[in-house]
């Protein structure tokens, strides 16, 4: 089933991929596409959330239910009213709320701790480990409950097998760091441009965005020239003037502008940091 026909369903949507490959943005994007866009998106990080708290986050709680509810809860299930509820990293819940959970997929029934039973009328969306089948297996994560999440499967590959799909998302990347640090026009150098094209990503789409934040909170102009990560494989050396101008605005960046300090930090006069700025382009 396509993406677009998918979210015009009802039906659950189970996500998996590699952390930071994108998983919880589809997720999030069906929602969007479906329906219910408009409505509430409640997004459970099952892997931020404490074992012995979990079905209270997700099912709500009454006053006096156990020991520390002072007062009525409601839940993930209860917030998300006619909306979508996104179960992130499904591989983490509890294996003792995992049978609530499928009660919730199957019947769309669901008792708050020390309530009465209700309906819920949420959508599912899961986002999974890639090795979740795996762990099915292995009797980490109940069988029963897996078909119940995988009535529509998407998987999300790598960065690193979609190289071609690169140079769009540094576009998208880039118009929305500019948009949010205030920085129209931001654009990458041609060095830049060459080791990310060559760099394998393990951290998927989250290194990608780290690299470029970086970049932006440490360079004063809209042209960005960060550096490899450490361990980079396959890149080239690059130009000793890419190298020295990304150092030039590092040190100004890291003194606010202060030309004096910087060329301190630089180790070089004042006067051979202005020679250089004019030089290379640096404002």
């Amino acid at each position: 089933m396509g993406a677009q026909r998918a979210a015009a369903s009802d039906a659950t949507i189970l996500v998996l991929g590699e952390a930071g490959s994108g998983r919880s943005t589809l997720a999030r994007a069906l929602h969007e596409a479906s329906s219910r866009a408009g409505r509430p998106i409640e997004e459970v990080d099952a892997a931020a959330v404490p074992a012995s708290l979990f079905e209270s986050e997700l099912f709500g709680h009454s006053a006096g239910s156990f020991t520390g509810a002072e007062s009525a809860r409601e839940g993930r299930v209860e917030r998300a009213g006619s909306g979508s509820l996104l179960l992130d990293r499904v591989e983490e819940i509890p294996l003792a709320v995992q049978a609530k959970l499928l009660r919730l997929l199957s019947d769309h029934r669901y008792a708050p701790i020390g309530g009465p039973e209700r309906a819920a009328d949420c959508r599912f969306l899961a986002v999974g480990a890639i090795d979740l089948p795996h762990r099915v297996a292995r009797g980490a994560f109940r069988e029963d409950l897996y078909f119940r999440l995988e009535v529509v499967t998407f998987e999300v590959p790598p960065l690193r097998e979609r190289a071609a799909d690169l140079e769009s998302l540094l576009s998208v990347l880039l118009d929305d760091l500019g948009e949010r640090f205030g920085r129209p026009g931001l654009e990458l150098s041609e060095g830049a441009r060459r080791w990310m094209e060559a760099y394998r990503w393990p951290g998927n789409l989250r290194e990608v965005r780290n690299v470029l934040e970086r970049a932006v909170i440490l360079t004063s102009g809209a042209r960005l020239d960060p550096a490899p990560p450490a361990g980079a494989e396959s890149t080239r050396p690059r130009r000793l003037a890419e190298v020295e101008a990304e150092e030039i605005r590092r040190a100004l960046a890291f003194t606010r502008g202060h030309q004096g300090r910087a060329a301190g930090l630089l180790g070089i006069s004042r006067k051979a940091l202005w020679q250089k700025r004019k030089r290379l382009g640096i404002p």
